[in-house]
Order: C-alpha cells, then sequence, then structure tokens
C-alpha cells in the first residue's frame, strides 16, 4: 500500500516507521524535518499524495485545515485521507465536505494519549465517511481503534473534551506547584499531587510537567479550540480559560 504522510514530527515519524515495518511504501512531507531515513522525502503536499491510497496528516493543529485542502486538491478518488490532527470539530467537518467533493473518503483520528508513550499502537478514535475504511486499512494491526459513527468532527469533538480534563489538570498542577516555589515547599507539594494520583503518580506528574512544557504552544491552540468549542455547545469553560492562560505563559517561557 502506498501511504503519505504529511508532518513528520513526533508523532509523524512514529507512524511513518510503523507504516514502513508493515511493508507500506512510504513518501513524507515536511517543510523543516528531512532525516527520516526510511521514508521518500518530497518538497510538497500534492507530490507526496498524489498517487497514495492512504494519507495520514499530522501537521498540528494550526496547520490541519490548509495543508487538509492542498492535498484533497491533488488526492485521486477513492484514496483515504485520515486527519490525525487535534483541531476543532468544525474544521474535520469542512474538510470532510470537501474531500466527499473530490470522491475522496475522509477520516477524523484522534489520537487518544501522547505518543511516545505507546508508540504506534496509541489508541485511535475515528469517524467519517471513511472511518470503517480506515480502521480495515491502518498499517498498525495492534493499534486500538474505536470507531465513534460516521460523522465527521465527532472523533475530535471527544478528544477536545478528553483535553479539557487532561490539559486542566496539567495547568493545576503548574499552578500548585509555582505558588509552593514561593514558600520553598515545591517538592512537598510535587510528592502531595503524586500521591493523590495513586500509584503511578510520579511518573503521571513527570510526565504531565513534562509534556506541557514542551508541547504548550501546540497545546496552547487545541486548549483554544476546547474553548470555543463548550462556548458553541452552551457548556461553561471557567477552568478551561485558565488552562489556555497558563499555557501561553509556559509557552512564552514566563513559567
Amino acid at each position: 500500500m502506498r501511504v503519505a504522510v504529511l508532518g513528520l514530527g513526533e508523532a509523524g515519524a512514529t507512524y511513518a516507521r510503523a507504516a514502513v515495518d508493515s511493508a507500506c511504501a512510504v513518501t513524507g512531507f515536511d517543510p523543516i524535518v528531512h532525516g527520516l531515513a526510511e521514508v521518500d522525502h518530497v518538497d510538497s503536499i500534492e507530490s507526496a499524495v498524489s498517487d497514495a491510497e492512504l494519507v495520514l496528516s499530522l501537521v498540528g493543529g494550526e496547520a490541519s485545515r490548509g495543508a487538509g485542502t492542498q492535498a484533497l486538491a491533488a488526492m485521486r478518488a477513492g484514496a483515504l485521507f485520515a486527519d490525525m490532527n487535534t483541531v476543532a470539530p468544525q474544521t474535520k467537518s469542512t474538510l470532510a465536505t470537501i474531500a466527499a467533493s473530490r470522491g475522496v473518503l475522509f477520516a477524523d483520528v484522534a489520537i487518544m494519549a501522547p505518543v511516545p508513550r505507546a508508540g504506534a499502537r496509541t489508541p485511535l478514535l475515528v469517524a467519517g465517511a471513511g472511518a470503517d475504511r480506515f480502521a480495515a486499512i491502518f498499517p498498525v494491526s495492534s493499534a486500538p481503534i474505536e470507531s465513534v459513527g460516521p460523522v465527521a468532527g465527532a472523533a475530535a469533538e471527544l478528544k477536545l473534551l478528553r483535553s479539557v480534563f487532561m490539559k486542566g489538570l496539567a495547568a493545576l498542577v503548574f499552578e500548585s506547584v509555582e505558588a509552593a516555589e514561593k514558600i520553598d515547599s515545591r517538592d512537598w507539594m510535587l510528592s502531595e499531587i503524586a500521591n493523590e494520583l495513586g500509584e503511578s503518580g510520579q511518573q503521571l506528574v513527570e510526565r504531565l510537567i513534562d509534556g506541557t512544557t514542551k508541547h504548550a504552544v501546540r497545546r496552547e491552540h487545541e486548549m483554544t479550540d476546547a474553548e470555543h468549542h463548550l462556548a458553541q455547545v452552551g457548556s461553561p469553560a471557567w477552568m478551561t480559560r485558565g488552562t489556555v492562560q497558563w499555557l501561553h505563559r509556559i509557552a512564552s517561557g514566563s513559567a
């Protein structure tokens, strides 16, 4: 099977290598990352997707719509476009409409945990007209895939709601620990939080701190989408608004 991977960062490189390991011919596009030896690098989205049977988009939320629009315009009818970025449900729905007009199947895919933890076997939610096709041909047979229906955006919506909790929890850790630092009690506070989170609490706290620091820019965009979505469904977003502020502070280097 011919697979194109758009975006060869942490997650994209993981899925590209997994596809190669499954004997797929993999073409990749990334304007910054060029050192993935297993992949046939090309210099444009159009070149990457024109002959692909499956396209995996992992370009990041801010670039998702633009990259998806470019890719869909160059894909052949009958191919499958899987948007695996964390973005607003409306973005997935818009891309699904474009895909349908081109005769391309569309899968709204949500990656449900940080990819470094379980690699290509990270659990996925999938929705859209191409959900069943994606589950059938995704080149990682050991990845848990749960279909949540034929409406593109349904997987993205559930992922954003999960992020309200997980990114909100990370923001609470940062807020508690920074306050504790003011009174020279950082280690005590970290121990208290870890104890409350159970047997693997220390590892979870470390992941929350490290992951949030490393990916603050991307997660700020993600949580801004989450805040907007909560407003659209008529649900309060008080904690999420605070999470966005913390992520902005961390991304700017102020925390």
